[in-house]
């Protein structure tokens, strides 16, 4: 493979027997990780990928830059007045302000919405699901960041039990939350309005319609749609929330623009779908950290057969990392100003911005861009609004400036911020 590619014109460091460049690379991310950058700046690529920054630089390339039939769902929530607001406001009775780290909370809370999209009243079995597929994601890191010999997988090692016992665990419970549903269904009592209801109603009518199970999904294949929904809903949402509030603690113009956007809209009331469409500033917001904190650095993608990419050909086998994160730090795309938090860049919507080039996609692009988009953002928008309705906030002194990949880019050290009630 390497050979092949080569001859084509590309570089890269050479393969190493067994390890590849897993040494060097977990060597310098632990260095990294050691400690907090010194300023409280945007440019984390160096601190976040510190390997893949070597690598890009090092062998930089210049060149063009480059299924089954799915339903889009979109699930409402109804959020009535957040726990998390009422827990900061009784922290504040006494005093009128207080430091938070504000990272547990938002993901606390972004899970309980997932599990009550994603299962509707058996959202206390939903949690158990999340806090176990955070578990197997870690063990998966760890897998990651060290050398793989073929078939050692199999090998009844303590971390390969360890995952399979989850990963049994885990289909067990969605199992039985499905079998559950389909005894509900068989005696008309489904709730459509959650995401697993909505699936086997789904599912049903794709079979009918066909007269054949091959047209609907397996069991598998629903268990596999819920598992998704859960780590790629919680972590990119709850990440982003936690960003958003560091950097407009930090940028506290922005945060006063955001809340007499929000007060101009809704008032005191509780926030609604069709207001929140009209958010036009808290867009920009959210536009400008997903690009200068994307959740996922990250995407891969494989090569299922012999793909020419302008003057190269990729072989079937190939693995693609499409790095996100460098991507949206690019000084040549962006500007001088790349590292700079300026929500203004999209005040005419990404397309303006990126000129047409596929150089911003927090959420992926093309036929895999993720299903759950909207909603995310329709999750944040409702989360924060109501924030800036009860709150204002600033960056702690205890705040360490760590971003990191934990599998999802997030503070290492949490999210330390002074809330102050409205």
């Amino acid at each position: 493979m390497e050979k092949y590619l080569r001859e084509q014109g590309l570089k890269g460091s050479s393969y190493k027997f067994l390890f590849g460049d897993i040494k060097e690379m977990v060597k310098m991310t632990k260095d990294a990780k050691s400690r907090p950058m010194i300023n409280l700046t945007n440019d984390i690529v160096t601190g976040v990928q510190p390997f893949v920054h070597k690598i890009v630089t090092t062998y930089a390339v210049e060149g063009d830059r480059w299924m089954k039939h799915r339903k889009i769902i979109n699930p409402a929530f109804h959020v009535e007045k957040l726990k998390m607001i009422e827990k900061w406001e009784e922290m504040l009775k006494k005093e009128g302000s207080c430091e938070v780290d504000v990272s547990p909370y938002l993901k606390t809370l972004i899970s309980d919405v997932i599990s009550r999209t994603a299962f509707g009243s058996s959202f206390e079995e939903g949690k158990r699901i999340f806090e176990l597929q955070l578990e197997l994601g870690n063990l998966a890191l760890e897998a990651l960041q060290s050398f793989y010999i073929p078939g050692s997988n199999l090998l009844p090692t303590k971390r390969n039990n360890k995952i399979k016992e989850i990963d049994r665990e885990i289909k067990a419970l969605i199992m039985s939350l499905i079998d559950k549903r389909i005894i509900d269904m068989k005696v008309g009592e489904s709730n459509k309005d959650d995401l697993l209801g909505v699936l086997l109603d789904s599912n049903n009518k794709e079979i009918k319609e066909h007269g054949s199970s091959n047209f609907g999904f397996s069991v598998e294949e629903i268990i596999e749609e819920c598992r998704l929904f859960y780590i790629a809903g919680q972590e990119t949402t709850g990440n982003l929330l936690v960003w958003t509030m560091v950097l407009l603690g930090q940028h506290t113009d922005w945060q006063a623009r955001a809340r007499d956007e929000v007060l101009l809209v809704f008032g005191k009331e509780k926030p609604n779908s069709d207001g929140l469409n009209r958010l036009k500033i808290l867009g920009m917001i959210f536009n400008e950290v997903l690009r200068l904190y994307p959740p996922v650095a990250i995407l891969f993608r494989m090569v299922h057969e012999d793909t020419k990419l302008g003057n190269i050909i990729l072989p079937a086998g190939s693995h693609l990392h499409l790095q996100m994160l460098l991507m949206h730090h690019d000084e040549e795309i962006w500007g001088d100003d790349a590292k700079e938090f300026k929500p203004e860049r999209f005040s005419q919507g990404v397309s303006k911005v990126t000129k047409g080039q596929s150089s911003y996609f927090p959420f992926s692009g093309g036929p895999r861009i993720c299903i759950g988009q909207n909603f995310a953002l329709l999750e944040a928008k409702m989360t924060l609004a109501m924030i800036l309705q009860n709150f204002s906030f600033n960056l702690s002194p205890s705040y360490s400036h760590a971003p990191s990949i934990i599998p999802t880019l997030q503070p290492q050290f949490g999210a330390h911020l002074i809330l102050h009630k409205l």
